[in-house]
């Protein structure tokens, strides 16, 4: 099985609105990630797009429907569509969410909650070993924001990700706007969240904007706010080289205030492993 190699640039996703800047100039970026189902598909613009793209930057192919803690296993035709994407980009590593989107009858197309227990761990962990024997290659999943818990849980949400890394081989996306919308909906503390995990297997970063309110909900439709700067700041310095990026999916901007809020994100990676380092 391919291992996933560091790799410590910084990007952003490339969506519809800003095709024309990728593929008439050069984007001050050192990858970009796409929703892999969304060029899950034999041909069509949006996969021409994707290779003419390919072809000046690394791409990371991020899903949202493997749907790891389904009880009735992976979908075969899902894996097989996805293998001949990432045989046919060649990404930087393909990744997905530790969720469950679908039963044997219906994807709900959510990102749903899983109890974190041990039964549940044996089923995500035989989902991820066939995803990743499937492509010939390891993978990174992304711990999800939530908005219920189950009084069945046996462990946090950090210990439950640390675990499935070691007994799978995977690697870890760390999204830190999903740890501070889950911190606020479930009182714990973000920074405990953060010395849980196993720094040596996260390879990646999002950052995103959120709807503040009694529940927060990771709506990824507005700036990163100061409280998930603060966390990424505390976060960054403590790991190796990882790949940061920008994620946006609704009332996208003009690709100038990415870049902008991408810039900080360097900014603040550079100052905080100066200090760590000292």
């Amino acid at each position: 099985m391919r291992d996933v190699a560091a790799f410590g640039g910084f990007g952003l996703g490339l969506r519809r609105d800003h095709y024309r800047d990728f593929l008439t100039g050069d984007v001050a970026v050192d990858f970009v990630e796409v929703i892999s189902e969304n060029f899950m598909v034999d041909g069509g613009r949006p996969l021409r797009v994707l290779e003419q793209v390919r072809a000046k930057l690394p791409v990371i192919l991020h899903g949202v429907s493997l749907s790891v803690g389904s009880a009735h296993g992976l979908d075969d035709d899902h894996l097989v569509r996805l293998k001949a994407l990432a045989d046919r980009i060649e990404p930087l590593w393909v990744s997905d969410h530790l969720c469950w989107t679908r039963t044997s009858a219906h994807n709900s197309h959510d990102l749903l909650p899983l109890p974190l227990t041990r039964a549940a761990m044996d089923v995500v962990c035989n989902n991820v070993d066939r995803a990743q024997e499937t492509l010939g290659r390891a993978m990174l999943f992304e711990n999800p924001s939530s908005y219920l818990t189950f009084p069945e849980d046996e462990m946090t949400e950090w210990e439950f990700l640390a675990e499935m890394s070691r007994r799978t081989g995977c690697y870890l996306l760390l999204d830190i706007n999903n740890i501070y919308v889950s911190a606020c909906n479930h009182g714990f503390d973000p920074e405990a969240y953060l010395a849980g995990m196993p720094a040596d297997r996260v390879r990646q970063i999002h950052l995103a904007g959120h709807t503040p309110g009694d529940i927060v909900i990771d709506t990824h439709d507005r700036p990163v706010c100061d409280a998930v700067w603060h966390l990424y700041e505390a976060a960054i310095g403590k790991l190796g080289e990882v790949a940061v990026m920008i994620e946006r999916d609704d009332a996208i901007p003009p690709l100038a205030h990415l870049l902008t809020e991408l810039d900080r994100a360097r900014m603040i990676a550079a100052t905080a492993r100066v200090e760590w380092a000292a």
